[in-house]
């Protein structure tokens, strides 16, 4: 997690005339130098959307969430690539005890099929002896 210090190293990055805010045009001008092209308007909208006094510039607080939002959506894919790694060819979409002994079992792991059900029941929350995506977060946390 970063500090606020780094998060403020950050914003005066993209701060250019110093006012502790990020404009459109300044965002737009220092993504451009670190490679990202953007149309004025497209920045304009982003900034819209992540501001949150409505002054149409982005505050140390909008930073912090933009960043974290980022966070947390590479942290849900890289979530999905876990379970599409454990998902059971037969029943796409699910872990079963069979799919997680097999993984399991390449990662070195010999568990029983009622090992791997003890494991799956732990966080099966609507009893269907499988697991979901969304029990798999859970589990994840």
């Amino acid at each position: 997690m970063k500090t606020n210090g780094e998060f403020e190293r950050v914003l005066k990055y993209f701060d250019e005339d110093g006012d502790g805010k990020v404009s459109p045009s300044e965002l737009r001008n220092r993504l451009g130098v670190m490679g990202g092209e953007l149309k004025l308007r497209e920045v304009e909208m982003l900034i819209e959307e992540l501001d949150s006094d409505g002054d149409g510039l982005l505050s140390l607080d909008d930073f912090v969430n933009l960043i974290e939002a980022a966070g947390e959506e590479q942290k849900l894919k890289d979530l999905a690539e876990a379970f599409e790694m454990y998902n059971d060819t037969q029943m796409f979409g699910f872990i079963t005890p069979q799919s997680l002994q097999r993984m399991l079992g390449r990662l070195g792991e010999s568990n029983s099929i009622e090992q791997c059900k003890a494991m799956i029941r732990q966080f099966d929350l609507n009893g269907d002896g499988l697991l979901s995506f969304d029990e798999f977060r859970v589990m994840m946390r």
